[in-house]
């Protein structure tokens, strides 16, 4: 299975962006470069309250596959973190490289 990359725009509650952008660069990074997802940036935009980011997979297995092992691990549990705590609103993308 090839390479497969997301392109996720996260609108976070008022006041929160701040703690949710500390909150994913020290607890969620970690956990996905660990099971095999590449991280290709992440970006705020202040104005509109958002988050955006890009993650990709490249096998064994599919995205959907790994992305359900993340959300079952005892370490993403652990972590006590509900995205709707922070998240009004999420849009994933699943999009091709061409430059």
């Amino acid at each position: 299975m090839g390479k497969t990359t997301q392109f996720r725009t996260y609108t976070v509650r008022d006041g929160l962006l701040d703690e949710w952008v500390d909150r994913w660069t020290r607890e969620i990074v970690p956990l996905r470069l660990a099971m095999g997802f590449e991280i290709g940036g992440a970006w705020v935009d202040r104005d509109r309250n958002q988050f955006l980011w890009f993650i990709s997979y490249e096998g064994p297995g599919s995205f959907a596959d790994r992305n359900a092992v993340y959300w079952a691990s005892p370490v993403r549990e652990a972590m006590n973190l509900d995205p709707d705590d922070y998240l009004l609103c999420t849009e994933e993308r699943t999009v091709e490289e061409k430059y």
